[in-house]
């Protein structure tokens, strides 16, 4: 949450893809004007001068936020960024929803501190996790090609004996398949575009560690067992300023990875992790401790199963992720995590 404004006029913006509408207040709430414009950098930050030079900005993290923000910033203005699931969150009862409520709304909660705020990222972190992020999306299409492959082949009755169609096993299978027309056309173009993905994301995987090969948190976490050049990238872009959690818990929280708690009067439940955060970063802490991972996080994996059973194994893997979340937190932060320390000492 913001901490509110002292004092001087406020300017709410609800931004859209084509037009935007600017409304601006005064510092007891009362609506000085709104205005809708086409959306262009410079007549963003004439309205938005309006309310005087350095003027608290509210505007949402919505599609297409970034030329917004840098115009404002460039331009001197106090931006804040609020966060669309806690605008949701406030929206959910509303029965008239317009442009200018929804302005006049960002600004309001901006002046009486209440405002659910989200991390501006500095430019050179937002192409980090531009990358990381193009990555994911090419994976994502490789795997579905990959199922569309294994599912052409099953109408033939056809199971390849490999696992992993990029290898060289199941390269040299397909290369003997023999099949009808279409079926033969669609199988080349497919294989064809795993090709093409392939050295999209070896691209990207390259170009990821040449910005980051100097980073000192980027070094630090290639040293946690179970963290690779990928994982370790992803961590740092998507975390950013790790100083911005004041504990591990709090970045825990933030990825998605700790528990709804609900309780009234004497009743208390702990819910399932609330998966509302960062979906890569929830996604690589997981990845993180599927093989070889520290010891002191794969102890909490082997404690719960050993104490609850075989059942809880995905229960088991998200607190041993949770765990080496906060590992990562301390590595990021301090540079080292004691915890690792200890457990590689008692070796």
């Amino acid at each position: 949450m913001s901490d509110g404004i002292a004092g001087g006029q406020v300017v709410g913006i609800d931004l859209h893809l084509h037009r935007s509408v600017i409304c601006r207040i005064d510092d007891h709430g009362e609506e000085l004007g709104w205005v809708r414009i086409d959306n262009d950098p410079a007549a963003l930050v004439a309205e938005c001068r309006k309310a005087g030079r350095g003027a608290a900005v509210a505007i949402e993290a919505t599609y297409g936020w970034y030329w917004a923000v840098d115009a404002l910033l460039a331009a001197g203005s106090e931006v804040h960024l609020a966060h669309p699931l806690g605008m949701k969150a406030l929206r959910k009862r509303k029965r008239v929803k317009t442009d200018p409520r929804d302005a006049y709304e960002l600004a309001n909660l901006l002046r009486l501190g209440s405002l659910p705020e989200a991390y501006i990222a500095p430019p050179d972190l937002r192409e980090l996790r531009e990358l990381v992020r193009h990555r994911r999306q090419l994976v994502k299409l490789a795997t579905s090609i990959k199922g569309g492959v294994r599912a052409l082949l099953a109408k033939h009755n056809i199971r390849l004996a490999a696992s992993d169609l990029d290898g060289d096993t199941a390269t040299g299978l397909m290369d003997a398949l023999e099949l009808p027309g279409t079926y033969a056309q669609r199988l080349a173009s497919q294989r064809r575009l795993l090709l093409v993905l392939a050295d999209e994301i070896a691209s990207v995987e390259i170009d990821l560690h040449t910005r980051l090969r100097h980073h000192p948190g980027y070094c630090n976490l290639l040293k946690v067992k179970g963290i690779g050049p990928t994982l370790a990238a992803v961590f740092v872009a998507e975390i950013g300023d790790v100083t911005r959690f004041p504990t591990a818990g709090a970045l825990c929280c933030w990825a998605g990875l700790t528990p709804r708690h609900y309780e009234s009067d004497k009743t208390v439940h702990r819910g399932h992790i609330s998966k509302e955060g960062d979906t890569l970063i929830r996604w690589a802490a997981v990845e993180a401790i599927q093989r070889q991972t520290e010891p002191v996080v794969k102890a909490v994996k082997d404690g719960i199963i050993a104490r609850r059973g075989k059942n809880t194994r995905n229960i088991a893997k998200v607190a041993a992720a949770r765990k080496m979340l906060e590992v990562v937190y301390y590595v990021l932060r301090d540079g080292q995590a004691r915890c690792l320390t200890a457990a590689t000492d008692a070796a």
